[in-house]
């Protein structure tokens, strides 16, 4: 399955390659079937219109979710703040840190940034736990490091949308390493490798 050498794209005009339509539209639950029309409504009505943060504000709306959870990197802490402030306008929002509980990364045997201070590890299970205490409708991840996400989406309680996806050196925007050049050529490498 490599969808991506697809020359045709038939898919796009109802053409079902892996003969699994019938077993997915089974399998959809009606809540599937909502988010997915309100994301074709979003997509159809607000195409090239709307910025993300944007789409998310109309697909809460649309859901009619009321509670919004945040779970921010402290690293992008004044992000999360303009986003809390954006999105209070129209929700209840709540927030938490990923540093939250301030577990010592040492008491984990965890790799350190720098082994000469104390240094909490990210907390994103303990995210999710929080905002499932608060009983969210829809959280939000911005700038979780790879890994957290993964943790704090699989606790969620809630449905998870990322609005940032943490990329240091790219500004926060990881698709930028296809678009340059430079990190295009490094990353298609045959034998290239990850090097820290």
């Amino acid at each position: 399955m490599k969808c991506n050498k697809c020359t045709d794209t038939k898919c796009y005009q109802g053409k079902d390659c892996f003969n699994m339509a019938e077993n997915v539209m089974d399998s959809l639950t009606d809540e599937d079937i909502r988010i997915m029309k309100t994301a074709a409504y979003i997509e159809g009505k607000g195409y090239m219109k709307l910025c993300r943060i944007e789409e998310v504000i109309k697909f809460a709306e649309m859901m009619n979710y009321r509670k919004i959870g945040i779970a921010f990197c402290i690293g992008l802490k004044n992000e999360a703040k303009t986003i809390h402030k954006i999105l209070e306008n129209k929700f209840d929002v709540v927030s938490v840190c990923c540093k939250i509980c301030g577990i010592d990364k040492k008491e984990l045997s965890f790799q350190q940034i720098d082994d000469g201070r104390y240094e909490a590890t990210c907390n994103p299970v303990g995210q999710a736990m929080l905002l499932n205490r608060c009983n969210t409708d829809l959280n939000i991840t911005v700038g979780l490091c790879i890994g957290h996400d993964i943790l704090f989406n699989r606790h969620s309680d809630a449905p998870v949308t990322a609005l940032i996806v943490k990329d240091r050196p790219l500004g926060h925007n990881p698709a930028a390493a296809i678009y340059s050049n430079y990190h295009l050529k490094r990353l298609l490498t045959p034998k290239f490798d990850v090097k820290i």
